[in-house]
């Protein structure tokens, strides 16, 4: 796959967002709770970004071949370029900040990447949180999460899925006062 560079270099932040999305393929894959880390998590991603007409780039750990569940079909992936493994003995979240930064590009993970924070400030705003239930993909989308704590609960917006009221969940309640 191939993506525009961006005008004006790297850093991100004024540049207009490319319609490429980063996936963390490890974290997808390991998404389902209790169960080996599953191929099909990944394609159900996949798919759910193209429909949406953006450009998944899927990037995971050199591990994962040996833990996934499904080795034929993920060798497949990856020897169609669908699937970039990073490499052996390197952590994939650095490629994956890098080339986000780079391309100016959204990260599809449930990962808070908490250990990367001081290198990489701005992957709070780049970050989609997803859910797979029974196959269906659900994308969470926020604009700026107030305060600037990740994993607060707080944020605005929700972006389309609040419009769709596919997220938060009905009117909030008024705040009582602290005593």
């Amino acid at each position: 796959m191939t993506a525009a560079p961006k005008q004006g270099g790297g850093g991100g932040g004024a540049d207009a967002p490319s319609n490429v999305v980063l996936v963390d393929g490890s974290n997808v894959a390991h998404s389902t709770e209790g169960e080996r880390a599953q191929v099909k998590n990944i394609v159900a991603i996949r798919d759910k970004l193209r429909e949406e007409g953006l450009e998944p780039i899927i990037v995971a750990d050199a591990a994962l071949r040996h833990q996934i569940d499904d080795a034929n079909h993920y060798e497949q992936l990856i020897d169609a370029g669908e699937i970039r493994q990073a490499p052996a003995g390197t952590d994939a979240d650095y490629f994956i900040l890098s080339f986000a930064r780079e391309l100016n590009a959204s990260i599809v993970s449930n990962d808070r990447f908490r250990d990367r924070l001081k290198d990489f400030p701005e992957v709070r705003d780049r970050v989609i949180r997803y859910m797979i239930v029974q196959d269906e993909v659900v994308l969470e989308r926020r604009t700026k999460r107030r305060g600037g704590n990740v994993g607060t609960g707080g944020g605005g917006g929700g972006g389309a899925a609040a419009a769709r009221g596919t997220v938060g969940g009905g009117p909030k309640r008024p705040r009582r006062p602290r005593k």
